[in-house]
């Protein structure tokens, strides 16, 4: 029995003092992880916006190098596997697929109770429609980096396809958002004939976001600029970049709203309300929001009524309604009640406000005690006049003086341009894709 003492003491200290501190700090993860998704869960926030991790539980060993990878923390381990605990966090970098070693981990759209619209397009981001492509926000990709690298990757497989004739440009871009520049880059670094299109200025919706926005949270490579060293990126900083790689390479917008993508024997002919083009390939980089979503209600049309907020600090003094319960609304709310002598109320016509990031929910909360933003929820805006905005709350009405209305309801997506071009749509659920239901042809895009 001696003999075996020392053999005992030392496993027993390895087991005290290395194994037990170790199961102990496991299970303190795991409760930390359960605990933040039956709170995301609970607020109503572990379902994705768009894109999220699906975890493939006959895979996973739970080595949490998926967990240890993401920034946003979307992941974490719960009953020994990675588990989504923050579904609404991410944003799709996919720095969690790369960590995992035993690929176990995809990229998603959707899930099975909040399904989302997507052309259907293959890995190389064509659609079902020969030389017409899809990349960036329209297939699903919001983040900046990721839309960027889409483009790009686009224009590649496009410029790769044997044209069918030798007739228009090689390739027409659709939107200057991130993926659009992305892929007239690509196509000025191989020397093909390229048109980009857009019905708004140079850099897309970011052109529209609030001052100082946070846009990009990794590096990134534009063609024939170089690589973007700087880990994150804020609204000014990013367009200003974009702006010099379009001097430098000697990138051109031409400004026009496109109506209708339509295949022909040449290829494509692409219209825009003044014009028509010709074109071999073409490339969607359209942004999911498409037009504006109107609310709906008498005097909406007046010009006190914007859909974007770029500059909250041109507003004092005045009493302003922002409608919306995103993201984009509670950052227009709290900016604007930052500023002296602002009223802001935030109308949503839920009774619960959860689908904004965490960081965002606290800042509305700590506007709200502040007494900088007040909240009416559960109502609508049954009116909006010079001086005075009407909103329904059930069986009530609140009139409220009113210089400034702010929208913040999303967008409706470019369908009917999608399905009039051929291009078939999916809704995904997850693992799961079904074909959506397709609006019928009225005669026009």
């Amino acid at each position: 029995m001696n003999e075996w003492l020392p053999s005992f003491c030392v496993i027993a200290s390895i087991g005290v003092f290395l194994v037990l501190p170790t199961y102990v700090k496991l299970k303190w993860r795991e409760h930390k992880a359960r605990k933040k998704q039956e709170a995301s869960i609970a607020a109503g926030r572990n379902e994705p916006a768009s894109i999220r991790p699906w975890v493939d539980p006959k895979r996973c060993m739970g080595s949490g190098g998926c967990v240890t990878a993401c920034p946003e923390k979307v992941l974490g381990i719960v009953h020994g596997q990675a588990t989504v605990v923050a579904g609404a966090k991410c944003v799709g970098h996919g720095a969690c697929v790369t960590a995992c070693p035993v690929d176990a981990i995809q990229l998603v759209f959707g899930s099975k109770r909040q399904a989302i619209d997507i052309p259907q397009r293959s890995p190389g981001f064509e659609t079902n429609v020969p030389g017409l492509y899809v990349a960036g926000e329209l297939g699903g990709m919001g983040l900046i980096a990721n839309a960027i690298e889409q483009g790009v990757q686009a224009a590649d497989n496009a410029l790769n396809q044997t044209a069918p004739t030798q007739e228009g440009v090689d390739i027409l871009i659709v939107g200057a958002g991130p993926s659009g520049v992305g892929a007239a880059l690509r196509a000025i670094e191989r020397k093909a004939s390229y048109l980009l299109l857009d019905q708004d200025e140079f850099g897309g919706s970011i052109r529209h976001y609030p001052r100082q926005k946070l846009v990009m949270t990794r590096p990134v490579t534009l063609p024939g600029y170089g690589k973007l060293h700087f880990k994150t990126a804020r609204k000014e900083e990013l367009i200003e970049t974009l702006e010099a790689a379009a001097e430098k390479t000697g990138l051109e917008v031409t400004q026009g709203r496109v109506e209708s993508v339509l295949p022909c024997p040449e290829g494509f002919l692409v219209a825009t309300p003044h014009e028509e083009y010709l074109a071999k390939r073409v490339v969607l980089c359209l942004g999911r929001r498409g037009s504006p979503r109107k609310v709906g209600c008498p005097g909406e049309d007046l010009e006190k009524v914007a859909y974007r907020l770029i500059d909250a600090e041109k507003y004092s003094y005045e009493h302003i309604l922002v409608v919306g319960a995103g993201d984009s609304a509670v950052e227009a709310a709290v900016a604007l009640g930052e500023q002296p002598g602002n009223r802001v109320t935030l109308s949503y016509r839920g009774t619960k406000i959860h689908r904004p990031k965490e960081d965002n929910l606290n800042r509305l909360k700590a506007s709200e005690a502040a007494g900088k933003v007040t909240l009416i929820l559960g109502s609508t805006v049954g009116r909006i006049d010079l001086d005075r905005v009407v909103l329904k709350q059930g069986d009530e009405e609140h009139v409220l003086p009113n210089d400034f209305v702010f929208v913040f309801a999303g967008g409706v997506l470019p369908t009917k341009l999608l399905t009039h071009a051929g291009i078939q749509i999916q809704r995904h659920q997850g693992k799961q894709v079904v074909a959506a239901e397709a609006p019928k042809a009225s005669g026009g895009p």
